[in-house]
């Protein structure tokens, strides 16, 4: 421990500054970068103007799983409590308890957030930050006084906030983002989601599954434009039988509030006119870029970054968010860890190639790698290793058999090229596929590898057979 201190001491002495990294941003990317950097025996500071964990941990991907855990377990004793021989009489809920605990879930993993910091000696400065000048930082605290710290490198960890409609502005009430829906002091009787991406599609599963009419409106052909179409397809006919109205290849005519919530003219098979309490705008986000130096940014106002993560001012670097898509917290602590390894280590950092997205609504949704339609595009010969959760031992034994696991060969080497998975943990088993593509895997691998019985994860053992035509069990 005392040579680590020496040694963090000696590098602050050399630099003459205040830090060795000041990190502007406290999310996935941000606290990432301070923890990892402290660990490397860097004095560090981040500077957070909300609460350590950003978006994500505060009002996004941690909370929202919280809710829709809720719905899960409340739409599987409502719907299926008889499959399993169990008789529940005069179910119920309690709003302010659904939200209330999802903002318990929270509070918990901020505070631990502030603890790891204090454990690899990371000084939290809470207030908005401005760069003014390369090495600078200038930091606002709420009640306007300024401080001013100074580092030797900055990473700038700012992320993105939620689009507004042009024409539609957010009003916190009837019309909202999604910082907003999970904690909606009532539950709507109705609700338009503008969107049908993985924020959208969650929205309208959780909503719906409490028994509000959700109206999901999407210009693109399908919901989840970015999965296989497949899936997405296999998703729809889902939701739609759960009681959720998917408008697909529909656009927005005119969006407007009234007295008793909003009205939007959409045109799609039809032009139609549909109302509700309230509107959730999930059509995307737009990065938040701190103030002050003058930064390269791409033509959507993305910050520009070279192959070490590092911008166009000398000794300040980007990840995350702000350096565009894909906007997944996972990648954004992938992309903070190169960046301070490649800053402090003499690494070489390394790019994202291979990722997951997932969306965590019932029946889930992962991927990883190309699509279907992506690999055609490029011109690969593959073949596909399909097989059904419905002829799955697990699967039916846990009533879990909707959905599948889908696999893209390359026709050559064998080489995984994507996976696709809808059913039940789909989001936990995508891992595997991962793994696989990033250590180039073989289809004759994943058929080496014994997967446990009963797992819903034979399924994926399953689909590598398939795609030579010598499934097993199907």
């Amino acid at each position: 421990m005392r040579r680590q201190s020496t040694a963090r001491f000696e590098a602050h002495k050399k630099t003459m500054a205040d830090y060795d990294l000041i990190v502007v941003g406290g999310g996935p990317a941000g606290y990432v970068a301070a923890i990892r950097a402290g660990q490397l025996g860097k004095k560090v500071a981040c500077v957070e103007m909300d609460r350590a964990g950003g978006t994500c941990l505060n009002w996004g991907c941690i909370p929202t799983k919280s809710l829709l855990k809720n719905a899960e377990v409340y739409q599987m004793i409502k719907n299926h409590a008889g499959d399993f021989g169990l008789k529940v009489e005069g179910l119920t809920y309690e709003w302010d308890k659904v939200i209330g605990r999802s903002r318990k879930v929270a509070d918990r993993l901020a505070g631990g957030i502030e603890m790891l910091f204090k454990k690899n000696k990371v000084d939290y400065i809470r207030g908005e930050a401005t760069i003014p000048k390369s090495g600078v930082v200038e930091v606002t605290d709420k009640t306007g006084k300024k401080a001013e710290y100074t580092a030797a490198k900055i990473l700038i960890a700012t992320g993105v906030v939620t689009r507004e409609m042009p024409g539609f502005p957010f009003n916190g009430k009837s019309v909202i983002g999604s910082r907003q829906a999970m904690a909606l002091d009532n539950q709507p009787k109705e609700i338009i989601i503008i969107g049908a991406g993985a924020i959208g599609i969650e929205f309208a599963y959780f909503f719906n599954a409490f028994g509000t009419k959700v109206t999901v409106v999407e210009m693109q052909p399908n919901i989840l434009p970015v999965e296989d179409t497949e899936v997405s397809q296999t998703l729809e006919k889902s939701l739609a039988k759960q009681g959720i109205k998917l408008l697909t290849n529909t656009k927005v005519d005119k969006a407007e509030t009234t007295n008793k919530g909003v009205r939007l003219t959409v045109t799609g098979k039809t032009t139609e006119t549909i109302e509700a309490d309230i509107a959730l705008v999930a059509i995307g986000v737009s990065p938040l870029m701190p103030t002050g130096m003058d930064f390269e940014t791409d033509t959507k106002g993305y910050l520009k970054t070279n192959e070490n993560y590092e911008t166009n001012v000398k000794g300040v670097y980007g990840a995350g968010d702000i350096i565009g898509p894909p906007w997944l917290a996972h990648v954004a602590s992938y992309e903070a860890m190169q960046a301070v390894e490649g800053m402090f280590t003499g690494s070489k950092p390394k790019k994202v190639s291979v990722f997951p997205g997932c969306t965590y609504c019932q029946p889930q949704v992962a991927s990883v790698g190309l699509t279907e339609r992506a690999a055609k595009e490029k011109g690969l010969k593959f073949k596909i290793g399909k097989f059904p959760f419905l002829a799955s031992g697990k699967a039916q034994a846990v009533g879990e058999s909707e959905g599948f696991v889908k696999l893209l060969v390359g026709e050559k080497h064998g080489e995984i090229l994507g996976a696709h998975i809808i059913g039940a943990d789909a989001t936990e088993m995508i891992a595997e596929l991962g793994l696989a593509i990033t250590m180039e895997a073989t289809y004759e691998e994943l058929i080496a590898t014994i997967h446990a019985h009963p797992t819903l994860s034979e399924a994926i053992h399953e689909a590598a057979h398939a795609s030579q035509g010598h499934a097993i069990h199907f």
